[in-house]
């Protein structure tokens, strides 16, 4: 009950389910009138602009009630280290977060919320993978009094499960929204891929529903044959690390393969273990965008719906263009608009030629 009443009045669910009638519009337009019909889980809408709360304050709650005081925490992009920060500041908990320095550069609006929200932000040289890193070796060293608040779906049993477990309200307001807008089950589920959080939070409640199509979309950077892209489902073999086995990059020697996207979130060179075991039992398909098309697409849902996606989220969207041709008339599809792109905001102005 404490859980429902915060995820209700101080994270603000439930997040609706949008129908993205213009850009639903703009793919018929451009396939004879004949297209799906688009809906937008926004995600984008929860307190601290992510998907991110959901877990964030769920497991604060257990710190808390379990008797720590201490919350450490890594983040890539930022949006669970705001998440973490404001969950902590509420719960009157000390927050020590983990952010890579080449993260902390492309994201300064979340380093200073975070610091901002009363966390304190420990710089790591590198990207999010480092973070992580040190995030753990600074929780084994502290186990007695710090409490790891995981915020993807990788990392040792239990860390995965609960997080999935606590991000699949995603889903079961899908389920039950979709009942009420058309009386049925969406036809396809996209959500795009780093780690896993949000593609299984929307994916889980459908798992056993084989009808429904489950598409993950992972970042291809600026090519798969470039060695920079974070596509560790397209071109990864199995491995362990930070305590989970799963896809992951790396070269021939087992060596850790530094992964890119223009969506910072994305990057990690591992995947959730469950989502690697649905690959492997080809219950949910995996494709790639990239930075490009996840530029493009971002540009196109703020002129034609007016909603600021994150780039990371900006993947999932930028598939429409290899979707929407391959499905009926009028069928539903539901892309998880995993967070707000307001961070993004002056990288895409930068990247974006004469600032058009």
């Amino acid at each position: 009950m404490e859980l429902e009443v915060a995820l209700r009045d101080y994270v603000g669910r439930e997040t609706p389910l949008h129908f993205a009638q213009r850009l639903t519009d703009y793919y018929k337009s451009i396939n004879k009138g004949i297209g799906p019909d688009i809906y937008l889980k926004r995600e984008d809408l929860n307190h601290g602009g992510a998907h991110k709360i959901n877990n964030a304050i769920a497991q604060a709650m257990l710190a808390k009630r379990i008797g720590f005081k201490n919350v450490v925490v890594s983040t890539g992009a930022g949006q669970h280290g705001v998440s973490t920060a404001a969950a902590c500041a509420k719960l009157s908990l000390e927050c020590t977060i983990f952010m890579g320095s080449l993260d902390m550069e492309r994201q300064p609006s979340n380093v200073l919320l975070m610091k901002n929200l009363g966390a304190k932000v420990k710089l790591v040289k590198g990207s999010f993978k480092d973070a992580m890193s040190e995030g753990i070796r600074y929780w084994v060293n502290n186990l007695d009094k710090t409490y790891f608040l995981v915020g993807a779906t990788i990392g040792p049993h239990p860390c995965p499960t609960m997080v999935r477990n606590f991000q699949s309200i995603i889903g079961k307001e899908t389920r039950r929204q979709a009942m009420e807008k058309w009386g049925g089950k969406p036809h396809v589920l996209v959500a795009c891929v780093g780690s896993g959080s949000n593609a299984l939070g929307l994916f889980h409640e459908f798992i056993q529903d084989e009808h429904v199509r489950l598409i993950g979309v992972e970042a291809g950077g600026i090519g798969l044959d470039s060695d920079q892209h974070s596509a560790t489902m397209a071109r990864g073999q199995v491995g362990v690390y930070h305590g989970a086995m799963s896809y992951l990059l790396q070269d021939e020697e087992g060596q850790i393969i530094v992964p890119h996207s223009i969506g910072v979130g994305l990057e990690y060179p591992g995947v959730s273990p469950e989502l690697s075991f649905l690959k492997d039992k080809r219950r949910i398909e995996f494709s790639i965008v990239t930075d490009e098309e996840a530029l493009e697409a971002y540009k196109r849902l703020c002129r034609l719906e007016g909603i600021i996606p994150s780039l990371e989220a900006s993947h999932a969207i930028a598939f429409l263009d290899k979707l929407c041709y391959t499905l009926k008339d009028g069928e539903k599809v539901i892309i998880n608009l995993s967070g707000h792109g307001e961070k993004d905001a002056a990288f895409v102005f930068n990247h974006t030629p004469n600032h058009e």
